[in-house]
């Protein structure tokens, strides 16, 4: 009798287990940093743009990182009223000197380690944040003029956008760093069934095959997984656009 409620016991155990991993599956990394009860996270989420034709994907030059290329796209931002869930998962926001205001309620900080899933959990919600399609919409408005396009802009005011998939990357060492970092990035593609659309699409794609544009380029597959086209280094995060798993590590950043 004692013996059947043993092995009773021990497979009740086993399948939480089980359940456990297959629920936070791809997010084992962060169940493992639930367990500690010291250290911190550096966390993110961010939208990315994939706009591609055939074997090419539109990349875009990074402001803070000459030289660099990366997908359309960036961090999402929260609004006044998730203050208390963000206070509750112990986020605080870390923005470099000079980018206190273009950055302002960025989700883009750190966490306790132990509530790093429950940082994601709250993104997961969807609560007082930006949508995918309104981060997009906002960090696309903002990258066209960056790049010397305004007037492609008013083409982006009413696009629509499927998700393609969404990746959480990490926890990983951070070089030089005690804390690691994890990122969340949901990749998105342009519906192109407006002739507004297709004429943005369309006209990205000729910028990027114009030797002459230096702030945006095509890169094929290849060029991603080497991490440089021609001779521009291209972001890690353009991983994404190709799967789910990262290639390269983090370039950084100006300071």
């Amino acid at each position: 009798m004692l013996a059947n409620i043993v092995a009773g016991l021990v497979t009740a155990a086993l399948l939480a287990v089980g359940g456990l991993a297959w629920q936070y599956r791809g997010r084992l990394g962060l169940l493992r940093a639930q367990l500690r009860r010291s250290g911190r996270l550096r966390v993110s989420v961010a939208a990315l743009l994939r706009i591609k034709d055939d074997d090419g994907y539109i990349l875009m030059q990074h402001p803070f990182r000459p030289d660099s290329y990366g997908p359309p796209g960036g961090v999402f931002k929260y609004t006044s009223a998730a203050r208390v869930a963000l206070d509750a998962v112990g986020f605080v926001e870390r923005r470099p000197p000079g980018r206190e205001a273009t950055m302002s309620r960025d989700l883009r900080g750190f966490v306790p380690a132990r509530r790093g899933l429950g940082f994601l959990r709250w993104f997961d919600s969807g609560a007082d944040r930006e949508s995918g399609p309104e981060c997009l919409h906002r960090e696309l408005r903002e990258e066209l003029v960056e790049a010397g396009h305004p007037e492609l802009v008013a083409l982006a005011e009413n696009l629509r956008f499927r998700k393609v998939r969404a990746v959480v990357d990490g926890p990983r060492p951070t070089p030089g760093k005690e804390y690691r970092t994890v990122r969340s990035f949901e990749v998105y593609d342009i519906i192109a069934d407006t002739p507004e659309a297709l004429q943005l699409v369309q006209s990205l794609l000729t910028l990027g095959r114009d030797a002459g544009e230096t702030a945006i380029l095509l890169a094929t597959a290849a060029d991603i997984e080497e991490g440089r086209c021609e001779r521009h280094l291209v972001s890690p995060q353009s991983a994404f656009l190709l799967g789910e798993q990262r290639i390269h590590e983090d370039l950084p950043a100006l300071r």
